[in-house]
């Protein structure tokens, strides 16, 4: 939907249902450096800063809120987490808005991916492995850890080295990184705790990369090559920055990885999909080198590949409005694989771009015969609903989307929208109201939320709910502000 296209200051991002760490013969003996950290901060307390600085991530990052994408990374993040050992927290995974190479994780279980990965991972197996280095740093809790050294190393009360922390969050792309310059500890002891924690985020990266089924020679073969595109420029990506790959690390990934068995992956249609749609519309490339790019890679292309670099041509059409030849393009892809939801949302946009609403509500209702809860199908069907100016029929449907997905702010979007249309402001305050609390602007989520109270008739269940979640938002305030002291 070409909507999510523009809404890149907000988050789009799923709980993800974890399953208990598959058991497996381990293939490396790991170091027991210690991955409780008790006595620095609780797994409760990690949740609370992690879900304080998603807030603060929404308001500052253009956080890319793309369905497809956010579907993606968020399956194969839980791939990737149901095969981890030591999970303690939920996971959320999202992506930002950067050609810059670089990923990073914080406390409570999120883990950011730049779009720039895409550009530069080859396969499903290399973007994997960056993802995986990056759970192993929270199930390992390094960054617990990390704040544990420098209280021993420094002066400093766990609460000033907490306060540090959360100034950092204003630069999260310095990732786990940026807590080792907090204190004045030696920087010695931080560069090698920090190659420290990236030796081991690599090593149990790699097994459980093993365990889901990926090709373990991706993560070597991927730090090699970045190392080696940039081992002379005078300004690394910031990965190479935060992430320090010295020869003798990816030597010992490569020999790491060489103690597992052995598979041949298979091609990866979802991830080579996903790849297109970020260079066709989140890699910043204007639609002629972007087509350029897409012609050149098929001319070499097997049947498989051509697929997603022509699905990556029809969406540069449709943002192009050269729809004549998106349509020429997508038609064979989506009758081939009418389930397919690249494709679905792909025709959907062209639908919409032509006006077609009916056409794309049958198609879209069909498609939700056999898949009635997927997040994508609701959100293009209430998309195209708003668009047709159908409000009354989105704004039942995206109460219901917007209650089982709370932190999506495309459902919250969608329902201001159509509440503006249908002039019922109230409702439009609130949902707005919905989007400032994710965004950690407590001030303006309140304000809204008593406009609206004023709006609605006195003793009515409308007001009952309002005023109910002022208070909510005034104790979610109030335990905000104390995490910032």
């Amino acid at each position: 939907m070409q909507l999510f296209k523009k809404m890149t200051t907000s988050l789009l991002v799923a709980s993800l249902s974890l399953s208990s760490p598959v058991m497996a013969t381990s293939y490396s003996e790991l170091p027991d450096i210690g991955t409780v950290a008790a006595g620095t901060l609780s797994v409760e307390k990690e949740i609370e800063y992690g879900n304080a600085y998603m807030r603060m991530l929404r308001g500052s990052q253009p956080i890319v809120t793309d369905p497809l994408l956010s579907e993606y990374i968020s399956s194969l993040g839980a791939t990737l987490v149901a095969n981890a050992n030591d999970v303690k927290t939920p996971f959320e995974f999202i992506l930002i808005r950067n050609r810059d190479i670089n990923a990073f994780a914080f406390f409570g279980g999120h883990v950011a991916l730049h779009t720039g990965l895409f550009l530069h991972a080859q396969s499903e197996s290399e973007l994997a492995s960056v993802v995986a280095h990056e759970i192993a740093h929270l199930t390992q809790r390094h960054l617990a850890r990390a704040m544990e050294e420098q209280a021993r190393q420094t002066p400093l009360t766990m609460a000033a080295l907490v306060g540090s922390l959360m100034l950092a969050i204003a630069a999260p792309q310095a990732g786990i990184a940026a807590a080792q310059a907090t204190t004045a500890a030696s920087i010695q002891s931080r560069i090698n705790y920090t190659r420290s924690n990236e030796k081991e985020a690599d090593r149990v990266g790699i097994e459980t990369l093993s365990r889901s089924g990926f090709d373990v020679n991706a993560m070597p073969r991927f730090f090699t090559r970045l190392s080696d595109q940039y081992r002379f420029a005078s300004k690394p990506p910031q990965f190479l920055l935060t992430h320090p790959m010295p020869d003798a690390r990816i030597t010992d990934s490569r020999e790491r990885a060489q103690q597992y068995p052995q598979k041949t992956v298979p091609y990866s249609p979802e991830y080579q999909l996903a790849r297109s749609r970020v260079i066709a519309r989140y890699a910043g490339i204007d639609a002629s080198a972007a087509l350029d790019g897409f012609n050149r890679d098929l001319k070499k292309a097997s049947p498989a590949q051509a697929q997603s670099l022509n699905y990556g041509k029809a969406l540069v059409y449709i943002d192009s409005r050269q729809f004549d030849k998106a349509g020429a393009l997508l038609t064979p892809l989506y009758k081939a694989q009418p389930n397919n939801r690249f494709f679905l949302d792909a025709m959907t946009d062209l639908d919409v771009s032509q006006k077609h609403f009916d056409q794309a509500l049958k198609r879209l209702n069909t498609a939700l015969e056999s898949q009635p809860n997927n997040p994508v199908l609701l959100l293009n069907r209430d998309y195209v609903l708003v668009k047709a100016e159908k409000y009354k029929q989105a704004t039942s449907g995206l109460m219901q989307y917007t209650h089982r997905y709370p932190n999506d702010t495309n459902g919250w979007s969608l329902l201001q929208e159509a509440y503006d249309n249908q002039g019922i402001r109230h409702g439009a305050l609130a949902a707005q109201g919905e989007l400032y609390a994710l965004q950690g602007r407590w001030h303006k989520a309140i304000n809204n939320y008593t406009q609206a109270s004023q709006l609605v008739d006195l003793g009515s269940l409308d007001q009952a709910r309002y005023d109910a979640r002022i208070d909510q938002l005034r104790v979610e305030e109030a335990r905000y502000a104390a995490l910032q002291r």
